[in-house]
């Protein structure tokens, strides 16, 4: 995975990133994970446009490729909050927060989200609609 800095963290933030990525690889966190599911958040939530967003599952079974469902990128992101320090977490997290919001304003809830996962619903951004 490509390691290049996050636009708009510091470089202590930046070295709490890569220490964690680097430390053990956890599950999806690994090396260059952050800043690319950050960038991929970034892209799908930011989208032009006024329409509303789908996410969609990822159509690539390869491993890396799971990043292409932007809720998948989004949970790499929540792990990686949970496991900051509180400095590096607060940085990352107010961009996070921020395609949240637009996240939330360019997608449309899954009134049926429940329903179909009664045994886990999952995170917020896993129950609003996908793309057909």
């Amino acid at each position: 995975m490509p390691r290049r800095a996050i636009p708009g963290l510091s470089a202590a933030a930046m070295s709490d990133v890569r220490r964690l990525e680097l430390r053990r690889p956890h599950g999806d966190v690994t090396a260059g994970a952050t800043e690319l599911a950050l960038r991929r958040y970034r892209e799908f939530a930011l989208s032009p446009g006024r329409r509303p967003l789908y996410p969609r599952p990822a159509d690539c079974p390869a491993p890396g490729c799971d990043l292409d469902d932007v809720r998948y990128a989004r949970s790499v992101l929540d792990e990686v909050l949970r496991r900051l320090p509180p400095r590096a977490r607060a940085e990352l997290g107010r961009q996070v927060a921020a395609l949240d919001v637009r996240y939330l304003a360019r997608t449309l809830p899954d009134p049926f989200a429940d329903e179909r996962r009664p045994w886990n619903a999952g995170p917020w951004w896993y129950r609003r609609l996908e793309s057909p």
